[in-house]
């Protein structure tokens, strides 16, 4: 995990947390975020509510994968979101409505969340390209990043009700609304606290 030192940084969390020079500080720091990270995406699984047509509900998981990506680019990201996946998987009470447990990952949502260290990364690679500057463009990246979960969740899920018509009707087009609600979100925000920053070393 190796931070990016430039006057102008890649990402939030180096534009809002001191960069230190010395290496070893460095991977300490970014170790500490990674954590913090995958702690912060088992708090959004708390927020859960499950729908009666569905074995997959609506989570805050989504908006908090895809922010961890932004804040801390694509490897930070992806390790954060594997972490998590670890933790998920010992057992602890990181998914969604406080579950654990490696039957999680193998069960109807587990393409879901299999997927996230990948959306996690897609977002990072397009923020480090600029893509979480400006409102259109956050929008476009949340909204991609967001169809690798939709997507994968829904392929997976498609094994267990019965084949891809089934599987689209209860984990794919249910959800469409609320990804368009998040990228407006963080359409608002990420730009937003990037002109902060910028107001802020002016």
């Amino acid at each position: 995990m190796i931070t990016q030192t430039f006057d102008k940084p890649l990402f939030l969390v180096d534009a809002l947390v001191p960069t230190p020079s010395n290496r070893t500080r460095r991977l300490i720091r970014d170790a500490l975020l990674v954590l913090l990270f995958s702690v912060g995406i088992a708090g959004s699984a708390r927020v859960s509510i499950p729908l009666p047509f569905t074995p997959v509900p609506i989570t805050g998981q989504t908006f908090a994968v895809l922010l961890t990506g932004a804040a801390l680019g694509a490897k930070r990201g992806g390790l954060a979101l594997m972490l998590y996946l670890l933790e998920g998987a010992s057992g602890l009470p990181v998914f969604a409505g406080g579950a654990g447990g490696f039957t999680k990952l193998v069960g109807t949502t587990g393409g879901y969340l299999l997927s996230y260290p990948f959306a996690a990364f897609a977002m990072g690679t397009l923020a480090r390209r600029g893509w979480d500057k400006t409102p259109a463009r956050t929008f476009a990246a949340m909204l991609l990043s967001s169809l690798i979960v939709l997507i994968t969740g829904t392929l997976w899920l498609s094994f267990f009700v019965g084949g891809i018509k089934p599987a689209l009707a209860m984990g794919l087009l249910p959800f469409l609304p609320g990804d368009v609600l998040k990228a407006a979100l963080a359409a608002g925000l990420l730009p937003t606290l990037w002109k902060g920053i910028n107001r802020r070393k002016c």
